[in-house]
């Protein structure tokens, strides 16, 4: 291991929080401050916001639906229109063939 090019480690090294809340950890730092702790982040302290999403999955569902429904109505005129054209072609096939 080379020497001095290694930073200093500090074994009582303090984690200080913007609520007050401290720490002693092992680090080449002698004193960190954070802004967030697991003493005050939301999601610890079970004040975090939900967002209410209910209304938004509802909506995507309620689209997709309409979606769905105006494929199969394109999907049953194109099979409507290809029914009618075979018909005709039948039928012309047979005033050929009667000719």
């Amino acid at each position: 291991m080379k020497a001095e090019i290694h930073p200093k480690y500090h074994k009582d090294a303090k984690i200080i929080c913007a609520c007050g809340n401290s720490v002693q950890v092992g680090s080449t730092l002698a004193e960190i401050n954070v802004e967030l702790c697991n003493k005050c982040h939301p999601f610890y302290t079970g004040k975090q916001n939900l967002i209410d999403a209910a209304g938004r999955i509802d909506k995507f569902k309620r689209l997709e639906s309409l979606k769905s429904e105006e494929a199969s109505g394109k999907k049953t005129k194109t099979a409507k229109r290809t029914a009618i054209k075979a018909e005709k072609r039948s039928s012309k096939a047979t005033v050929e063939i009667g000719a």
